[in-house]
C-alpha cells in the first residue's frame, strides 16, 4: 500500500471507528486494513474489529465515497447518469431496504452502519470469494457452468423476495432525499430511444423501421413499469459478483431500484451491456441459466411458465439493452469509452457492439421474430463494415 493510500486508508478506519462507537455507545478499534478493489472514486477497506464491547461481526468491509458535497463528478453504471451524490443515497437506500430482508433472502452483505455527511458504508464481510470475473476468464469447466447457474439462481431469489415490496424501497428514498428517487437507467434509456436514430443514420446509413421503433418505445417500460417488478442491484456486471459458500452474492448498489426482473436475466444474455465484456455464450448455455431463473421466481409469477410469453418478454428486454449499449458506446466518446470497466473480460468496443447486435438476431430468429431479426442482422454487418473501413 503506497503512502498516499496509507494516509488515506487511515482516515477511512478513523471515519469508521467514530461513527460506529456513537452508534454503539462504547469504544470501538478498528486495525489491520486491506485495500480491496473499487473505483476511482470509492476507498473499500476490509478491516478487523480488535475490540469492541458488543457482538460485532470479527471482519468488516468500510466503504466512503470521495469528494466533498460540492464535487458533483459524473459516475456509475454507464456513462452520464448521475452525481456521486445520487449514487451515494441511492447505494444507502438499496442496503437498508436488503437489509431488512431475512438472513436467508438478502442478495449480498448487510448493513452495519452509515453516515450520510461522511459518504460512509460499513457492511459486513461476505469473507473468502471469488469474483465472477475471475472464473469466467478462466474458461474452466464446470467451474464456468456452475458460477453461470449460481448467478442466474441468485438472480431468481432476489427477485421472489422482493416481489411487492417496491413501496418499502421508495419510503426509504423519501427519507433520504425525494430528488433522487429518478432512476438514472430509465432516464438514459428515455435518451437513447430519441438519439439512436439519429446516431444508425450517421453512422451507419441505417433507418430505423417503424415496427422497431415502437418495440423500443414499448420495450422501454420495462425500467418504469411492467407485470415482473422486483429489486435489483442495477450494475449487474461480473467485477459486482462474487462466489462463495453461499452461492452468488451481489455488490455494489450504487443504481439500486425496482424494474422489470427480465431486464436482469437478459442483461447478462447481452453479455453485460453497460461494460465491455464479451463471453461465449452458447443457446444452450444461455437456456439453462434462463431456465435457472425461471425456477425460483416461477412461483410468485406463474405467468412465467409459458414458454412463449417468456421468450417474447426476454426478447423485449435484450432488444432495448443493446439499443442502450449502442447509445453508450457506438460514438466515439473518450468519456463514455474510458468508463467502461477494463478487465480480463474487455473486448474493443467494435467487437462488444457487433456481436451483441448479432446474438440479438439469433435470439429474434429463434422466437420467430423476423422484424427485430432482419434489423440486428443489418445492424451487425453495418458495424462489422463500418470498423472495416
Amino acid at each position: 500500500m503506497t503512502a498516499l493510500l496509507a494516509e488515506r486508508a487511515a482516515e477511512v478506519v478513523s471515519a469508521a471507528q467514530q461513527l460506529l462507537t456513537k452508534r454503539m455507545g462504547a469504544p470501538v478499534k478498528l486495525s489491520d486494513p486491506i485495500e480491496l478493489s473499487g473505483s476511482g472514486r470509492t476507498t473499500v477497506l476490509r478491516v478487523r474489529v480488535a475490540e469492541n464491547a458488543f457482538s460485532l461481526p470479527r471482519t468488516l468491509i468500510i466503504k466512503q465515497l470521495r469528494g466533498s458535497a460540492r464535487d458533483r463528478r459524473v459516475g456509475g453504471l454507464a456513462p452520464g447518469v448521475a452525481s456521486v451524490d445520487s449514487a451515494f443515497l441511492r447505494e444507502t437506500v438499496s442496503y437498508q431496504f436488503t437489509t431488512a430482508l431475512s438472513r436467508e433472502q438478502r442478495p449480498g452483505a448487510y448493513l452495519v452502519a452509515h453516515s450520510l455527511p461522511d459518504r460512509l458504508l460499513i457492511l459486513s464481510d461476505l469473507g473468502e470469494n471469488s469474483p465472477l470475473t475471475t472464473v469466467l476468464r478462466s474458461g474452466a469447466e464446470p467451474a464456468v457452468r456452475n458460477a453461470l447457474m449460481a448467478f442466474a439462481q441468485a438472480l431468481g431469489r432476489m427477485h421472489a423476495a422482493t416481489v411487492g415490496r417496491e413501496a418499502d424501497f421508495v419510503a426509504l428514498l423519501r427519507r433520504v432525499d425525494v430528488a433522487h428517487r429518478v432512476d438514472g437507467i430509465a432516464q438514459q434509456a428515455e435518451s437513447a430511444i430519441t438519439e439512436v436514430p439519429g446516431l444508425l443514420q450517421r453512422e451507419l446509413g441505417i433507418e430505423v423501421p417503424g415496427e422497431v421503433a415502437e418495440r423500443i418505445v414499448h420495450g422501454n417500460r420495462l425500467y418504469s413499469a411492467g407485470r415482473f417488478r422486483a429489486f435489483s442491484p442495477s450494475d449487474l456486471c461480473p467485477d459486482n459478483l462474487i462466489l462463495n459458500d453461499e452461492g452468488a452474492r451481489f455488490l455494489d448498489y450504487e443504481w439500486g431500484g425496482f424494474r422489470d426482473a427480465t431486464l436482469d436475466i437478459a442483461y447478462v444474455l447481452v453479455s453485460f451491456p453497460g461494460c465491455l465484456c464479451d463471453i461465449e455464450l452458447s443457446r444452450e448455455r444461455a437456456k439453462q441459466m434462463v431456465e435457472a431463473w425461471r425456477s425460483e421466481v416461477v412461483g410468485v409469477w406463474p405467468a412465467l411458465a409459458d414458454d412463449d410469453l417468456l421468450a417474447q418478454r426476454i426478447l423485449e428486454a435484450r432488444l432495448i439493452w443493446v439499443w442502450l449499449s449502442t447509445y453508450w458506446f457506438l460514438p466515439a466518446d473518450h468519456t463514455r469509452i474510458a468508463s467502461a470497466r477494463e478487465h480480463g473480460l474487455s473486448v474493443p468496443r467494435s467487437a462488444a457492439l457487433i456481436n451483441r447486435w448479432a446474438a440479438l438476431a439469433e435470439d429474434a430468429r429463434c422466437t420467430g421474430d423476423d422484424i427485430v431479426g432482419d434489423f440486428a442482422e443489418d445492424v451487425s454487418a453495418r458495424l462489422e463494415e463500418h470498423w472495416s473501413e
